[in-house]
């Protein structure tokens, strides 16, 4: 490079300062021109032998992108009820699978995380949505490849949800089953308490008075009062007659009735009883004999208080079956008092 200055200097020196022949011209014209093809041949020759530099080719960078899904339904463990899934999707492509023509890989990470939410919930019952939605929370957040290893896969701000409607039938259903467990509760316990008191209690008249006992351990005197009460209930029960021994403790064997020919008897009122019977059995329990004024005066007294309140018929049963003196009146014109020595006047009664 040097010498091509030099050779360049020299030649105009000489064209400047000395006059030379023609021929002298073209022979300095020729040595610039070989000099330059010289100097220019020594450049390219340089750079050349110079070392090339290195050239660097930076990998692409990868990716990583989302996708939200919405409401996706997913089996549960009940028939018909479907939980709605909702999450974040993010996946990164495996290995050279980056730009490969034809795949959508996008769509291949949401199904990966369909998949792994699907295999949670169709084991879990739809009444359990919150729970669940941690569950899946906690499962999906990794990233994990698919089956086919393409993608990579993890959800993010994942929600389960029921609809409305489902839940509403599903709160209807909790509480029918509430009400039922209930009520068998209370079906068995009054089965048991019938069983106990049909099979146990009141089996026959002596469990009854042990029964009464036990609970009233200190009144030993009322069970005695009792135990016609308690024979009829038991037999009751059970469907049963009274038992033989047990009859002259119950109401209708404790007083006399009337005998068939309307006399007082022995055996006992009958259910059928008049209310002539009736009285006459009251009667024989005040001991007021046959033939007794007195039992008279107090009938004509019964019947007149009868025949105030209406009971005409009744009062005139009592009048013809006891023997009332033929003055009675049955009206309110009845004198005050009876016959002197007969006994009180009809308001003294009581």
């Amino acid at each position: 490079m040097y010498f091509a200055v030099f050779a360049g200097l020299l030649l105009i020196g000489l064209i400047v300062f000395a006059p030379l022949p023609p021929w002298m011209w073209a022979a300095l014209a020729a040595v610039a021109g070989a000099g330059f093809l010289i100097v220019r041949h020594l450049s390219h020759g340089t750079h050349a032998a110079s070392p090339a530099e290195p050239t660097y080719f930076l990998p692409p960078p990868v990716e990583n992108r989302e996708h939200r899904v919405v409401d996706v339904a997913l089996p549960s463990q009940e028939e018909d009820y479907d939980f709605l899934f909702s999450a974040t999707v993010r996946w990164s492509p495996l290995g050279g699978t980056t730009g490969e023509a034809g795949a959508n890989l996008g769509n291949l990470a949401v199904d990966a995380i369909l998949e792994r939410a699907m295999a949670i919930t169709r084991d879990r019952p739809p009444g359990r949505a919150s729970l669940v939605q941690h569950e899946l929370n906690g499962a999906l957040g990794t990233m994990q490849p698919d089956t086919a290893e393409r993608v990579r896969a993890m959800a993010e701000s994942v929600v389960l949800t029921l609809s409305d409607h489902d839940r509403q039938r599903l709160d209807k259903l909790a509480e029918i089953r509430k009400e039922k467990a209930v009520w068998e509760h209370e079906r068995t316990y009054e089965q048991s308490r019938r069983e106990y008191l049909g099979k146990d209690v009141l089996k026959d008249p002596g469990s009854a008075v042990v029964w009464w006992l036990a609970r009233n351990d200190d009144q030993v005197e009322k069970v005695v009062e009792d135990l016609g009460i308690l024979a009829q209930v038991s037999s009751a029960a059970n469907n049963q007659e009274v038992p033989e021994h047990f009859r002259h403790l119950t109401q209708w064997q404790s007083s006399p009735r009337l005998a068939d020919d309307g006399e007082p008897g022995t055996s006992g009122l009958r259910c059928d009883s008049s209310a002539a019977d009736i009285f006459a059995t009251f009667l024989k329990s005040a001991d007021f004999p046959d033939g007794d004024p007195q039992r008279a005066l107090f009938s004509r007294q019964v019947a007149e208080y009868l025949t105030k309140y209406g009971k005409q018929g009744v009062a005139d049963d009592l009048i013809r079956r006891f023997d009332a003196p033929d003055d009675f009146m049955p009206d309110d014109e009845a004198p005050p008092s009876g016959r002197p020595g007969e006994g009180p006047p009809v308001g003294d009664l009581g």
